[in-house]
Parts: C-alpha cells; structure tokens; sequence
C-alpha cells in the first residue's frame, strides 16, 4: 500500500548568477550569443592561465546565505572537482569542497496552512560547465554532439537542502520559495527556460515510522516547477510499485521525460562518485571579514515572507492575496504601483490576480512584459467607479489595453463602450424583453428568483452589454 510507505527528498538547485562578467574571467555571462564567442584562454581550459575570483559573487553567495538563515563562513576555499567530460575544458571543476561559504540555514514553507521548515545543508559557490549541443532528436540518437563554450564559468551557487521534504507539493513549494528569495535579492534572473535555475531531486522512500533512509535515485532534467512536481511524484510511485513487487531500487541517476512522463535510467550510480577533490593552487583561501557581512545584512532587500505579512496588515488583505502577489518580487511591486495610484487595494488584487494573471497566462508571459502598467489599470479602475464603464466592459477593455499598451478612454471611446445608464432608453429595451418573455415573467411572480437573472441577461445581450446592470435589475424590477 503506497501509505505504508514515506518519501525522503532533497533538492540540489544550481543557480546562475547575474554578474556582467564571469567568475574567474572577464568574459561576459550574457545568455545566448553565437557559439563558443564569450570565452578567453581561461574558459577553454588553455595552458598557462591563471584564475581571478570575481568579488561580486562572493557578495552574491553571502547575500543567498544570509537570506536562507546560513553561518557564513569565515574561512573558506576553492578546490578542484575532477572529472572528464566534453564540456569541462580543463578536465576539473573549480568548486568547493568541505569548507564552503556557507551552512546550516533553512528556508520556510507553508503548506495547507502549515508552517514547515526545511534545512538548507549548504551553498558554494562553482563555476558552471559548457554546453553539449546534441545533432539529433536527443542524446541517444544524436549522430554527434558539438561544444558550446560559452557558459564555461559563469559563477553558479550550488544551494543543496537537507532531506526534509516528504511529498512533491513540498518540493515544487520550496523551489518556489528559493526562486523568490532569489529573484528579491536581485542576484539572478532565475529563468529556468534558459537554465539559470537548474533543479536536480534525490528521492527515495522508507516504511512509514522508519528512521534510516532507503535507497535513493537523483533525478535530472527538470525545467519548470510542473516538470519537478510530476516527476517526483511519477519516482515515488515507482519505487513504492518495485518495493510491492520485491524488486531491488538501484541507486542511479535518472532523467526526466516531459513527453511521456516517466523518469528514465540514464547511469547507474552504485558508489558515490570519487572527484578525487584537492584544494586550488591558484586561488588563496578567502577570510570574510565580519564587517562585510554585517554591512551585507543592512542593505538586505525586504524578502516575500516579510512582505506577504505587510500586505495582509497594511492592505488588509487575505492570506491567499497576500502569498500570491508577493511570490514574485516584480508582480509585488506592480501590485504596490498600482494601490498608490488606486487605494483600494483588494479591488486592485482582484483584478490583478484574476484578470491579469489570466491574459499573462495564456500568453505565458511575466508581469514585467505586459503592456498593462500601472497607470493604465488604474485609469480604468476609476472608469468603473466614475460609471462610464461597467466591470463587464472593464474586461473588454483590459484585454484591449493588454493587446495593444492604449489607455483604457480611448479604447472605451473607439469601440463605443461607453455604459448606457439613460433610464427613458433602457425602459424602452426592458418593456421589449418583458413583452417577449411572458412565461419567464410569470415564472418571477411566481417566486423564482432565478427568472430575473434571465431577463437581465436579455437587456444585456440587446444591449450588447453597454447597459447599466444596477439600471437595468431596478427598472426590471419596478416593472415586474
């Protein structure tokens, strides 16, 4: 039975950095760019070059451990991971090893109105690898695979979690949480699409009330919260099926297939992997001065859990409102924009979480692209309580205004939106609707209340909407 059992799961996420210039070189870390372009003799493994740290991502590595509640360490080091692969030029990764810059933090979930806690185990910081370029379908009818520089170096923080997590909703949660941290501190784009958030999950399960772990299985490939979800949740299943079944689980790295949601045995993994780890010759060891850190602590951004509790006392909103909106430090900052501009701020989050977050959706696009700003919502927000608009136009014209960037009076202006509120012409289309409809008039004076939706709904579709819905449930009813 798949409740006698409980699953074990850990996250190690790879975050990409938002430097101008990589972590031990000065070549760009702009994504994209033709092929093997953003690289010097240093990230193509070239003799003879000697490394520079960058000293703006140790400030970045200090402001992730600060926000996940980490010891930052004062004394830390690089050290060289070896290993051979295509797309690692020198043959070694320049990473850390057992004294990393920082430890012992956790991060703070909430599910089913539960708080949980979640022990972060360590963060370091590495350089990345290039990039395998697969000429084929995927990697294993690929005729040849080419190499791509050009994300050699670019600094990454390696954030790995304690086994603290027991389901996929509590992983997905807190890689939603991690990425808003993230996104807040400004210290990287988090675009999972373009790979600066990459998520590895290792995962195994053990009868319930067991305290040692079972056999755990890593599984890659997975590039949106969804694909995390599903293929831990599709893990999970399998290991309990192969337990049920009396079938060994065999400590392995596996990849995730989207398509057809399974994941899939990529390399057996039976003992841990020997990097034969030693430290950098040619980087000294850094000591952090405590001055630095604290001085780091005071310019720390307002973070979403914080920000969710100020937009539930000084908003007044719900807890739902509040964690939704703040989730995202660039939609949190739309909402603020827009309450400053129209201070009713759960009419503001309503359409914001409702028909905003629709259009951007469906568009799969962020709050930063959307040709809604906050001017523009809150001028139609004040056509609604003005009258000249009803919330039924309104929606009309904010998918017009998300369309095309115009201002909600001159989209209302040019299609005729305008709400007809003149009772002498609105008599004239209610007297034609009851006259039409004498059965559903019967039906009302008969005491169903439903009747009147009805005939509302006839003004309104006569009235190609424009009509007042307060006009037009009065006069129905005087005339009824």
């Amino acid at each position: 039975m798949a409740t006698d059992y409980e699953a074990v799961i850990g996250l190690e996420v790879h975050v990409e950095l938002k430097t101008k210039s990589k972590i031990f070189c000065s070549c760009p870390t702009t994504f994209g760019g033709e092929s093997n372009t953003h690289v010097c003799p240093g990230c193509l493994g070239l003799p003879g070059v000697l490394p520079v740290l960058n000293r703006k991502v140790v400030e970045y590595a200090i402001k992730a451990g600060l926000a996940l509640n980490c010891e930052i360490a004062e004394f830390t080091k690089f050290d060289r991971k070896n290993y051979h692969y295509p797309d690692l030029p020198k043959n070694y990764q320049l990473s850390q090893f057992d004294l990393p810059i920082c430890q012992q933090g956790y991060l703070e979930i909430e599910i089913n109105d539960n708080q949980k806690k979640i022990g972060i185990n360590r963060i370091h910081m590495e350089e990345d690898a290039g990039k395998l370029v697969h000429q084929g379908d995927n990697i294993a009818r690929a005729e040849y695979s080419l190499v791509d520089c050009n994300r050699s170096s670019v600094p990454l923080l390696e954030i790995v979690s304690e086994p603290d997590m027991r389901s996929a909703e509590e992983a997905r949660v807190y890689l939603e949480k991690l990425k808003a941290i993230l996104e807040y501190l400004d210290i990287s784009d988090c675009k999972m699409e373009e790979g600066s958030l990459r998520c590895d999950a290792n995962v195994s399960i053990r009868p319930r009330g067991q305290r040692t772990l079972g056999t755990k299985t890593e599984i890659k490939n997975m590039n949106s919260f969804r694909s995390l979800q599903r293929a831990v949740e599709y893990e999970i299943e399998r290991q309990i099926d192969a337990k049920e079944a009396g079938e060994p689980i065999v400590q392995e790295t596996r990849g995730w297939d989207e398509v057809t949601g399974v994941t899939l045995s990529m390399r057996s993994k039976e003992e841990a992997d020997d990097y034969r780890y030693f430290p950098e010759p040619d980087l000294p060891p850094l000591r952090i001065d405590r001055a630095w850190v604290e001085e780091l602590q005071q310019q720390q951004p307002e973070l979403p859990a914080a920000r969710k509790e100020r937009f539930i006392q000084d908003y007044g909103l719900p807890n739902y409102d509040a964690e939704i909106l703040t989730n995202s430090r660039a939609l949190a900052d739309f909402y603020e924009a827009s309450c400053s501009l129209y201070p009713n701020p759960k009419v503001v989050s309503n359409w914001v979480m409702g028909e905003l977050l629709h259009l951007l959706n469906a568009e799969n696009l962020e709050i930063t692209q959307s040709r809604v700003t906050p001017e523009r919502l809150a001028e139609m927000l004040q056509l609604i309580d003005k009258g000249t608009i009803s919330g039924k136009l309104a929606k009309t014209v904010l998918e017009e205004m998300f369309k095309t960037g115009q201002p909600p009076q001159a989209i209302v202006q040019a299609k005729g939106l305008v709400q007809i509120t003149d009772e002498s012409a609105l008599t004239i289309v209610v007297d034609q609707v009851l006259e039409a409809n004498p059965k559903v008039v019967e039906d009302y004076r008969k005491g169903k209340g439903k009747a009147l939706g009805f005939l509302v709904g006839q003004v309104m579709k006569q009235t190609r909407g424009q009509a007042s819905p307060e006009v037009v449930n009065r006069l129905l009813k005087t005339r009824l």
